[in-house]
């Protein structure tokens, strides 16, 4: 679902009004990447709720008063004790379209501002001083995970780069028009808008089309007329909030907005938006799956910051060792003036070639020319081992990394107690989690669905399943595909010998984006192969795979029915 820009830009203004002039009185983490504080205002106690977690970030108030769900007290919930327990709340601001909250707060330590950054996998939790540096973050970012942008106590706080998109207050039918003209005609309007306005969501962008031209799909060749867009554009955008929930056909909750939703679901106004948010969510903590999913979470986040070191080594490392070529030639150039050298001599300067700068060798003054050069030589045979192990072993870093992030994404869509225990049992099995007692990997069970056209498509929900899909149940000759560079599902279509129509291989597509990392996105690329050309990775995990001879299709992620 998407905590978008006009989500925050609703809930800033709620919060204005409820809250301002409030005093902190509690904080507590509920888990390991959110924050929640209980504020007095207008005589009755608030609570209200930050979030980091990559596909949860937000920030609205709760309807109830949260539980502690980290026993350990990290540096950023010190601070906040320190800084912001008994301030007041004095200033909720949002910069233009994005999806960042700045809370202001004034206590006797001085003005501290929390920054919160509802960016995907890229939020974070900023507590910022005064002068504008960072006192710390619930995410510390260092130089080697991002150059641009450090987040680390004493740093200045620099925000996220700017968005390359028209403001929607910028809009005007003229430069709707303009940026329509820069896609091509076949391109359906909603990924038009998505990426040429900021703070448009992809569920914004349908809504808007849906409002204008009846049809969330159609391209930009159907658009005669461009008032009725620039219309809904300026409704959604600027217009007072009116807050609703979407419900499916069983009464669940699936959709919220700050703006009534007339293309999906039932829709059912509600107060505030901060409600329609915190019902949305709400279903998450109803399962009481996030305190079984919080210490695997931290187990992740401890085999990032593992690699992380491990990844600025090798490139120390690499730097010290020096270049081989280098490391010869003054070898060399020892060997061949060894009759020059004085005894006690520091350095040899050698002119190669005129013009040239001059070799400048090092020498140890204790040692014979003959030892300083074998010295070189032992430097040149370690420097050229070192060129071939350390890309091997920063390959292998990544190919961690890699699974790390597969494991993110399985912990965020397991939806049952024997989903989370794959995942930790995978975690396990790597190296990254200790566990109490030994334990029998959980029965892979990919999901099953029937395609329009009576094909069997199987789906994998995390990577032991994946392994087990791809390896196991899979012939050759069966349609094998994934989420291209994301991770994601391994899906299988069998075929049985029988031609694959393209409706069914479109349709499993869309079931490959819709269990990927891009099933918020409008558009994902999804690669389709047959399985005889998908071979394991050499050195990798479960379900880390390479491939050829793929084609890749731009599909819109789908979610049909289990059967």
């Amino acid at each position: 679902m998407y905590f978008d820009a006009l989500t925050i830009a609703a809930i800033a203004t709620e919060l204005r009004a409820e809250l301002l002039g409030g005093r902190v009185q509690q904080l507590l983490l509920p888990d390991r990447l959110s924050v929640a504080m209980e504020i007095f205002a207008s005589r009755r106690r608030r609570y209200l709720l930050a979030s980091a977690h990559p596909q949860t970030a937000r920030v609205h108030l709760l309807a109830d008063k949260p539980r502690r769900g980290v026993d350990t007290v990290p540096p950023l919930l010190l601070l906040l004790r320190k800084y912001v327990r008994g301030a007041r709340l004095v200033d909720v601001r949002q910069p233009p379209a994005e999806r960042i909250l700045h809370l202001a707060f004034d206590s006797p330590q001085g003005p501290v501002t929390l920054v919160v950054e509802a960016i995907g996998r890229y939020s974070n939790l900023i507590l910022v001083g005064e002068d504008g540096t960072v006192l710390d973050a619930i995410k510390r970012v260092g130089p080697e995970m991002n150059r641009y942008r450090v987040v680390l106590p004493g740093h200045l706080y620099v925000p996220p780069p700017p968005q390359d998109k028209l403001l929607p207050a910028d809009v005007t039918e003229l430069r709707l028009r303009q940026t329509l003209a820069r896609w091509p005609p076949n391109t359906p309007v909603r990924q038009v808008l998505v990426g040429g306005i900021a703070g448009i969501s992809p569920l914004t962008a349908r809504e808007i089309v849906f409002r204008a031209l009846g049809d969330v799909d159609a391209p930009v060749e159907t658009v005669r007329r461009i008032s009725p867009l620039l219309d809904a554009c300026r409704t959604l955008t600027t217009e007072s909030p009116q807050p609703c929930v979407v419900h499916d056909e069983e009464g669940e909750i699936v959709a919220f907005a700050p703006y009534l939703l007339t293309h999906i679901g039932v829709c059912e106004p509600v107060q505030s938006i901060n409600a329609a948010v915190a019902a949305y969510f709400g279903r998450e903590s109803s399962g009481g799956y996030q305190t079984a999913k919080a210490p695997l979470l931290r187990a992740i986040e401890a085999g990032r910051k593992r690699l992380a070191r491990r990844r600025a080594r090798l490139m120390e490392e690499r730097v010290a060792v020096g270049d081989p070529e280098s490391l010869r030639q003054m070898g060399e150039a020892i060997l061949a003036y060894a009759h020059q050298i004085e005894p006690g001599q520091s350095e040899l300067i050698v002119e190669w070639t005129a013009g040239e700068p001059p070799l400048r060798v090092k020498l140890d003054p204790t040692l014979s020319p003959a030892d300083n050069a074998q010295a070189c030589f032992r430097r040149y045979r370690k420097a050229q081992r070192a060129a071939k192990e350390i890309p091997a072993q920063m390959a292998q870093v990544e190919v961690e990394e890699k699974y790390l992030e597969q494991l993110t994404h399985d912990l965020a869509t397991a939806e049952n107690r024997p989903e989370i225990d794959a995942v930790a049992v995978a975690l396990a099995q790597a190296g990254y989690l200790k566990r109490k007692r030994k334990s029998s990997s959980p029965v892979a069970r990919p999901m099953r669905f029937t395609s329009p056209d009576g094909f069997t498509v199987w789906v994998g929900k995390n990577a032991l399943q994946n392994e087990e899909l791809t390896f196991r149940r899979a012939s050759p000759d069966d349609l094998w595909l994934h989420a291209r560079g994301i991770p994601g599902a391994h899906v299988v279509v069998q075929t049985k010998g029988e031609r694959i129509p393209e409706r069914t291989v479109e349709w499993a597509a869309g079931l490959a984006a819709y269990y990927s990392r891009g099933r918020d996105d409008t558009q994902v690329a999804v690669d389709v192969v047959q399985r005889r050309h998908v071979r394991r990775l050499k050195g990798g995990r479960p379900g880390q795979v390479i491939y050829r001879h793929e084609r890749t299709l731009q599909v819109a992620p789908a979610a049909p029915r289990e059967t």
